[in-house]
């Protein structure tokens, strides 16, 4: 049979299994509503430019275009994002196909990557991180055919890829670390003498620069933004599980024995010789991302190479068995995946009825489902307060939203409400600006009323906001009140600031 048709016949499974999933999500992500990272970034779809504050320019676009081609439907904002976790789960069973595996492994290396909840969370969630996963996994793969004898002229694949990525999110570059150590220690490291690899990188530099020129425009922002977060992130301690949450948070529980096997036959195996360059991009990343105290989810993308390795070698030590033994094993491997995905689509699929006993067991693992709840029920409140105000004050009422959840959700739902636009000093939103002229009487949102103490301002309170679900989330459970404020100092460039705030 020509290669190429064994890569065909080898890639119909994966392809069906990947729509299977694909139509999966199509259905369940009409569920709960916008997450507020969503929120943000469908606004920034609507102002594309080279760079935002708390992201690089590539998920906005995307948003961009779902916009252009969906409106603004749940389904149709999250379809990028699901169409990445496909794709890398296809992915992941060619990696398992490049290192020697017959139709077993690669399709139990794409359905553990399936299983993985991190991959199941982002399917559900346009978010950087759901485009980050690709990247890192088609580099793997495209690094497996380099060493499985490719031509060197994939480098500039590579190249392009990573460009992309850094796009996308930055932490790209701990992969790009990564594979350049794993180049240096291993025989691969011959390439490094030919041009095709510089070539890469000069294509990645050339995709990344218009918005590095962004960025220096802007006095190289994202520079204060992540040191804002990954301080609040220490300080929150969210950082201290980083090397704990690798065995059960990224790939998941079940699939520690898959990985973890994957990792060893890498680093070990003498038919892995070749392929050793895997397991030196995982370890490179994980020790850069513990020495810098990153959050352990930050590795996720790392995972399914060594889980299309750990298929492998599975398939490799069953063909030693008998045929009886390898038939009850692979059983007993169907069994555990099916666990594996069960749980894993229990606390990472938006499957459950609000507050019912399974959404409060996904709430303990993540929040990503409370963040959903009640946007349209917050900006109808919003709009309630607005109407309660004097004609002649309307006019010059501003909404003043202190994080991008609440701006994105006044932009998204309000004008249908007859609402303003959204103002914020919080990232991208500060660049905008807060009108000219000026407001005089503003509704303020996402603050305490002990916060609002210290304002110059006359401000009333219109109480709290608790959607009708009683899902605590930051809206509903953080003590922030509606305001509306007046006698506002004559002081808005300092007000506002010289630099937006951070979130």
């Amino acid at each position: 049979m020509a290669p190429r048709s064994a890569l065909r016949n080898d890639l119909v499974p994966l392809l069906w299994l990947a729509l299977l999933r694909f139509l999966l999500h199509l259905v369940l992500n009409t569920h709960y509503g916008f997450h507020r990272d969503e929120l943000q970034g469908l606004d920034d779809a609507r102002h594309l430019d080279w760079g935002y504050v708390p992201y690089a320019p590539l998920t906005p676009f995307l948003g961009w275009i779902e916009l252009h081609l969906f409106g603004t439907s749940l389904t149709g904002f999250r379809f990028f994002a699901a169409l990445a976790q496909c794709a890398a789960m296809v992915l992941a069973g060619l990696i398992a196909r490049e290192l020697g595996g017959r139709r077993f492994a690669q399709i139990l290396a794409a359905l553990a990557t399936m299983a993985m909840p991190f991959s199941l969370v982002m399917s559900s969630v346009l978010m950087y991180a759901s485009i980050d996963f690709l990247w890192w996994v088609l580099i793997a793969w495209l690094v497996a055919r380099l060493a499985n004898g490719a031509n060197p002229r994939l480098w500039l694949v590579i190249g392009a890829v990573f460009g992309l990525g850094l796009l996308t999110r930055y932490t790209i570059l701990i992969g790009a670390a990564g594979v350049f150590v794993g180049v240096v220690a291993t025989p691969l490291r011959r390439q490094l003498l030919t041009p095709w690899p510089w070539l890469g990188a000069l294509i990645a530099l050339l995709l990344f620069l218009p918005h590095l020129i962004w960025q220096a425009q802007h006095d190289f922002i994202y520079l204060d933004f992540i040191r804002h977060i990954h301080e609040r992130d220490i300080r929150w301690h969210r950082t201290d599980g980083f090397w704990i949450e690798q065995l059960y948070a990224n790939a998941g529980p079940l699939s520690l024995p898959l990985w973890f096997g994957g990792l060893v036959y890498l680093a070990v195996a003498k038919a892995m010789r070749p392929f050793r360059v895997l397991a030196w991009i995982y370890g490179v990343a994980l020790v850069l991302f513990s020495l810098s105290r990153a959050r352990g989810y930050y590795l996720a993308p790392a995972y399914p190479m060594l889980l299309a390795a750990g298929a492998v070698a599975l398939e490799a030590w069953l063909t030693n068995l008998r045929s009886g033994t390898v038939l009850a094993l692979r059983v007993s491997v169907g069994g555990v995946l099916i666990l594996a995905l069960a749980a894993g689509a229990a606390v990472a699929l938006p499957i459950a009825p609000v507050n019912s006993a399974l959404w409060r067991a996904a709430h303990k693992v993540h929040d990503t489902f409370a963040e959903q709840i009640g946007w349209p029920e917050f900006v109808q409140r919003v709009a309630a307060v607005y109407r309660s105000l004097p004609d002649s004050e309307r006019a010059h009422t501003a909404i003043l939203a202190n994080n991008y959840g609440e701006a994105g959700a006044i932009n998204l739902y309000g004008p249908a409400l007859g609402l303003p636009p959204a103002i914020s000093r919080t990232n991208t939103y500060w660049y905008r600006g807060y009108g000219a002229p000026p407001p005089s009487v503003v509704i303020e949102l996402g603050n305490t009323a002990k916060d609002e103490k210290g304002s110059d301002a006359t401000c009333v309170s219109f109480g709290r906001f608790r959607n009708s679900e009683g899902v605590d989330n930051e809206e509903s459970a953080w003590g922030y009140e509606i305001f509306v404020c007046r006698d506002i100092p004559a002081k808005w460039p300092e007000i506002w600031g010289a630099k937006p705030r951070f979130g």
